[in-house]
């Protein structure tokens, strides 16, 4: 059985290096592999804290990291930026691409979502590649048409290295999270949309995860009624306690 992903976005925080490491401290024997063998968790902090991190945590827990965002080519000439081929020498496994706070406040299209996606497999990195509609938006025709554009031209062994999020934009900060039965209906339309373009081997191989107030209470729903393949949690991955519930009510 492949293992549950468990993403957790810090997001912009925490503001100092000694609270990154506090968090971390405080969950890293819960995130283990060698005490949680079902799932596998993936602590993306801030670029600022990622290397300090994984000097600290990797080599000695084990633990799985990944980056919040990449640019769309391996260097060059753009300020301020940084590039797949640097997180993935500095030891980063995945980065999260096409987040809605990154389409709608940076303004970050499909196109240039399908630009960091192939750049992020050039070096190595496995990108979670989020999707997702807006409220009053319907549901199929947002996320079939992300998908449409951010996957195009990739072949079927570049898609065995990337994992979807449903994100319904609505639901994102809110508390308001998206019920089951309708994450559900959100995941297997993803699979059929992936078996339109690819495959539905390939779809029933991907791993769909769910993202949008997630936290200790509808966790283990998302995993048993919804049927999703792990999940993206952004603001409960800030508490400690909560995250280690989370952790725990999927894992066993």
């Amino acid at each position: 059985m492949e293992k549950k992903l468990i993403v957790a976005n810090w997001k912009m925080n925490p503001p100092k290096l000694a609270e990154a490491r506090k968090l971390l401290a405080e969950v890293a024997e819960e995130v283990s592999p060698a005490k949680n063998s079902d799932s596998k968790v993936i602590i993306c902090p801030p670029f600022i804290w990622l290397g300090k991190l994984m000097e600290e945590f990797k080599l000695k827990k084990g633990l799985v990291f990944g980056a919040q965002n990449c640019h769309w080519e391996l260097g060059g000439a753009y300020t301020g930026e940084v590039s797949p081929l640097m997180l993935a020498n500095l030891g980063a496994e995945y980065v999260i691409l096409g987040h809605s706070e990154r389409r709608h406040y940076f303004g970050e299209t499909d196109e240039i979502i399908n630009l960091k996606i192939k750049a992020a497999l050039k070096a190595k990195l496995k990108p979670i590649l989020c999707v997702g509609e807006r409220a009053g938006e319907e549901m199929n025709l947002a996320v079939e048409g992300q998908l449409e554009k951010d996957l195009a031209g990739l072949s079927v062994g570049q898609m065995k290295e990337i994992a979807i999020v449903y994100e319904p934009v609505w639901a994102i900060g809110t508390g308001n999270a998206c019920l089951p039965d309708n994450t559900l209906s959100a995941a297997l339309f993803v699979r059929r949309t992936l078996t339109k373009l690819y495959s539905r081997f390939l779809a029933d191989k991907t791993s769909v995860l769910y993202g949008g107030s997630v936290d200790a209470q509808n966790a283990a729903d998302y995993i048993k009624k919804a049927q999703m393949n792990g999940l993206l949690v952004g603001g409960a991955s800030l508490e400690a306690e909560e995250f280690i519930k989370i952790i725990k009510n999927i894992s066993w």
